[in-house]
């Protein structure tokens, strides 16, 4: 039997802020959890959710560097966007703060401390790459080189973002510094390292024996290190941003941002909670859920747990946590660095009032076991076809149509026929359903069966028939119209921790007041006799025109994207004058042109040189119309020696050059000349 607790600690990873939230952030943490945490709220449990921006770490150092600012700059500028997008998306936080307040720096140095003070760490010294030109040794994200996985050459020194392989500096191919493009060199330094290894027993039988409840995502990455073996891990960095070390003789070096952040829990539960926090995280009878990404599963499973084993002082360990994978978005993997994501701050600015769309889709299609695809086009569907066509227009038929018959009034309920028990028979099963699905943090088919009422509401009312009814039998219809208004406030009730804004305008347009979740399944919350306000579209339409703009903003990005990776060839090795002289470059006009049978790339020219008239073929026929070419004047090589394709003598070579994006692009002179007028 599942053990009881008094209160749950709800946490959600910390967003790094050099850059806004975007759907794979939501998809993975946000969503959920605050899907979890209004659902426990609802069911009056004794929870919290923390959450806060991660303001420390290479990233943000990256970013800084980029623009030309202080980190400091970076990380207000983007903590207020991710916050006050969170807040507007209505991702619920108790407290929502940042690991550059005076608390955290406190709490995080404390930590360290304790750990040192007790002798939890070992000391090594070992190789770091360093950046002779800025005298500096570079954290992973400074070195880029090529990924020996998949041969991204941009891939940094502890990620590929590429393939999503993780990595060590010493496994990049040609590593070089991202601030000067220099190779790297390695020197020596020290650090101070947490034995993860000292605490593999405890883990094993924490998570192996104890916990194979998890999500089997977890589970399975938690056995695949632990199985591995687990080595010490570095707690400290050199780096001029951060909590610094508290020891004397370590001038210059700052915790490692993955030993800070999660130390950011404790030290929000502290700002939110300074006189009771520790109940939170010390009482058995409370318990911890980490909402997280998969990235960060190892840190959340393996690392942290082992600093709390390490600090002692009865800390608990994770309850749970439930980590989704990763939300690709139209088939390629969302970058912050190549701008391939939809942000949320921009989302909430084009798309207004359309909080809750976003929260239904990315809820209905979550990753929650495996990778998963976000496109306009789902988008879209789901938008049309299951919240507009199934659960608004539910909603809107019952109400219009007690507008119609009752003028508002909720009317009485009379004898419940035999179909009516039986919807309130399915209700009740939805409602077990429902609540099983969000108590094992599986919220798709939670969402899934939420809907489930909606069409349940829709086939009553095509069965029942109740403006059919209303010519000849108005106490039917007035039951009917009772049942199907009782099946809108349980759709209230059941999409509360899904859509809840949503929620909110459908409880006032049925006059209902506070709502929890033992409610749902009752056939008595709207109260007969009450009025109704008249019928509001909760949702509406999204055009082509909507979700065209937002493929062609993606298409514009990738086609930067590539312009911007797009790098000049190598220059050809060093010639003669006398011998660019011998090349004979001259113009002529385009007097015939047409497709070279049988060859899909090939183009026939017939060219006045102004001498007389040239054969010459080009493969250029992907990017040409032939007859768009006729007249045209373009430049070519006239003394090349000729030579057969497809049977087709050509007599010189048209010459082109090669865009950014691989097209082939004609060279013309700017204005007519006469043909045959030489090039030099």
């Amino acid at each position: 039997m599942e053990k009881k607790f008094k209160r749950t600690l709800v946490t959600t990873a910390l967003p790094y802020a050099n850059g806004p939230v975007h759907i794979g952030h939501l998809a993975g943490v946000y969503v959920p959890a605050d899907i979890y945490t209004r659902y426990l709220r609802m069911r009056g449990c004794d929870v919290i959710m923390v959450g806060g921006s991660d303001e420390h770490g290479v990233p943000i150092t990256l970013r800084a560097r980029k623009e030309s600012i202080t980190p400091q700059q970076v990380v207000d500028r983007y903590h207020t966007i991710i916050k006050d997008s969170l807040e507007e998306l209505g991702i619920s936080f108790d407290i929502y703060s940042r690991t550059t307040s005076e608390l955290h720096h406190q709490t995080a140095s404390e930590f360290f401390r304790r750990l040192y003070d007790n002798g939890e760490f070992t000391v090594q010294t070992a190789l770091q790459p360093y950046d002779e030109k800025t005298n500096e040794f570079l954290a992973d994200r400074y070195v880029v080189g090529t990924c020996p996985r998949c041969g991204n050459e941009n891939a940094y020194g502890d990620q590929c973002e590429a393939c999503g392989s993780s990595l060590n500096v010493t496994d990049l191919i040609n590593p070089r510094s991202a601030l000067t493009g220099e190779p790297v060199k390695m020197r020596e330094t020290t650090h101070w390292y947490l034995p993860l290894d000292k605490w593999e027993p405890n883990l094993r039988e924490w998570i192996l024996e104890n916990h194979k409840e998890w999500k089997t995502n977890v589970y399975g990455q938690c056995k695949s290190w632990l199985d591995a073996g687990l080595q010490p891990r570095a707690v400290s960095r050199d780096l001029n941003w951060g909590v610094p070390v508290p020891v004397e003789g370590a001038e210059g070096k700052v915790l490692y941002v993955w030993f800070d952040a999660p130390i950011g829990y404790i030290s929000n539960t502290k700002e939110l909670l300074p006189d009771s926090w520790e109940k939170y995280w010390k009482d058995p009878e409370s318990r911890i859920v980490n909402f997280i990404g998969k990235d960060n599963i190892v840190f959340h499973c393996i690392v942290f747990p082992s600093m709390l084993m390490a600090y002692g002082d009865n800390f608990q360990l994770p309850y749970n946590v439930p980590a989704n994978e990763f939300l690709n978005l139209e088939g390629d993997k969302i970058s912050t660095s190549r701008n391939w994501a939809v942000w949320l701050h921009e989302y909430l600015r084009e798309f207004p009032g359309k909080q809750d769309v976003l929260r239904y889709v990315l809820t209905a299609n979550a990753p929650e076991t495996k990778d998963n695809d976000f496109t306009w086009a789902d988008f879209q569907a789901r938008n049309n076809n299951e919240l507009v066509a199934i659960l608004g227009n539910f909603v809107n038929r019952a109400v219009v149509l007690t507008h119609k018959y009752f003028g508002g009034i909720v009317p009485e309920c009379g004898e419940l026929s035999d179909t009516d028990h039986e919807i309130f028979a399915e209700l009740s099963d939805i409602k077990v359903a429902l609540s099983d699905a969000l108590d094992s943090f599986h919220f798709r088919e939670a969402l899934k069966q939420a809907m489930e009422i909606a069409r349940l509401g829709n086939r009553y009312l095509q069965e029942t028939e109740p403006w059919k009814l209303a010519k000849t039998d108005m106490t039917r219809t007035a039951t009917i119209l009772n049942v199907a208004l009782q099946l809108c406030a349980n759709l209230a009730i059941a999409f509360e921790p899904f859509i809840p804004f949503s929620s909110a305008r459908l409880s006032k347009m049925l006059g209902l007041g506070k709502l929890n979740w033992d409610m749902l399944g009752r056939s008595d919350l709207v109260i007969t006799g009450n009025v109704i306000a008249p019928a509001e579209l909760l949702f509406e339409k999204i055009e082509d025109s909507d979700v065209q703009t937002q493929v062609q903003k993606l298409l514009d990005t990738k086609k930067a994207n590539e312009t911007a990776a797009w790098k000049a060839e190598p220059q050809a090795d060093t010639i003669e004058f006398d011998t660019f002289m011998s090349s004979d470059l001259r113009v002529g006009t385009v007097l015939e042109c047409e497709k070279v049978p049988k060859a899909d790339k090939l183009l026939r020219f017939l060219i006045d040189d102004g001498l007389e008239k040239r054969t010459i073929v080009s493969g250029i026929a992907k990017y040409y119309k032939p007859e768009d070419l006729i007249g045209k004047q373009v430049c070519f090589i006239a003394n090349l020696a000729p030579r057969k394709l497809k049977g087709i003598v050509s007599e010189g070579m048209i010459l082109s050059a090669v865009n950014s994006d691989g097209a082939i692009v004609l060279i013309t002179p700017s204005a007519p000349v006469a043909p045959g007028a030489k090039i030099g």
